[in-house]
């Protein structure tokens, strides 16, 4: 009787949380099965959950179009420099707030808090305008800047608490045994960073590989410097009602952020985990 209780209270938890997941993945599968459905079934009176045959004629359409290519190496390169980029800027500076005591720092967390808590979308016209006055539109160093600093205040947010949840005692106790500060942390504190460097990789991974907003404003004239978002933008356009063309382009892109996130999950959840932990 006593544990019967309890597992008649978790019922209605678990078919709600069935229920979230079964709504938030249900346009993903949608969006994969018609990438996988003839096109003479897409657009069907009676449509199905599961295609009776399946393709892989839209993928090659969507692997032939103009410029897919160019723009899945202009994605990665943005994205990835971007990632890289603030994740060295972030460990400095979460490092110095976490392990130094200097004037301003209380002062400093606090600008990033208000960074990250500012909607990027209103920055658009004074970074449009920037760029504008200092020749950076159309170049693509413009977007990875720009994805840096979306990046940047969560990345130095969850590094500086993930670092807090390490002892500076050892640290201490290698530079007692000979090591410098420098090396005490590559040696010491750096590998006990990789689930927060594996968290905050991720989440500045997909926030630069799905970003449109500004790739759409700041590339305007080079057409070969767009990337994935803005080319899958104006994919409906060039095949007319080619839905599954359409739908195998979007399952193309969302592919590597699934992998990545697949690849790195095991790290996901402690580092966010441990980087809530001290603030």
């Amino acid at each position: 009787m006593s544990t019967t209780r309890p597992r008649m209270r978790r019922i209605p938890l678990n078919a709600a949380a069935v229920v979230t997941v079964v709504l938030c993945l249900f346009p993903v599968y949608w969006m994969v099965a018609t990438a996988f459905t003839p096109a003479r079934d897409i657009q069907s009176d009676t449509p199905r959950l599961v295609p009776r045959t399946w393709t892989l004629d839209h993928f090659r359409t969507a692997v032939g179009a103009d410029g897919f290519g160019l723009f899945w190496r202009n994605s990665l390169l943005v994205t990835l420099s971007a990632v890289l980029l603030s994740l060295v800027v972030a460990l400095g500076s979460a490092y110095a707030v976490a392990r130094m005591r200097w004037k301003g720092r209380r002062q400093f967390m606090l600008m990033v808090f208000i960074a990250q808590m500012a909607p990027w979308e209103s920055l658009i016209i004074p970074v449009y305008i920037i760029s504008r006055d200092t020749g950076m539109l159309d170049r693509l160093p413009t977007l990875t800047l720009v994805y840096f600093m979306m990046t940047l205040p969560f990345t130095v947010i969850v590094l500086r608490g993930f670092i807090g949840t390490i002892p500076p005692e050892l640290e201490e106790s290698a530079q007692v045994d000979g090591c410098t500060r420098p090396g005490a942390f590559r040696h010491i504190a750096f590998p006990l960073l990789a689930p927060g460097l594996m968290a905050t990789s991720l989440f500045g991974y997909i926030t630069a590989w799905n970003e449109f907003a500004y790739a759409n404003f700041l590339i305007i004239k080079q057409q070969d410097s767009r990337t994935l978002p803005v080319w899958l933008s104006s994919f409906q356009n060039v095949f007319g009602t080619d839905w599954g063309a359409t739908m195998a382009a979007s399952t193309l892109f969302a592919a590597p952020a699934l992998v990545v996130f697949l690849l790195l999950q095991r790290h996901v959840t402690s580092g966010f985990a441990s980087g809530a932990v001290k603030g």
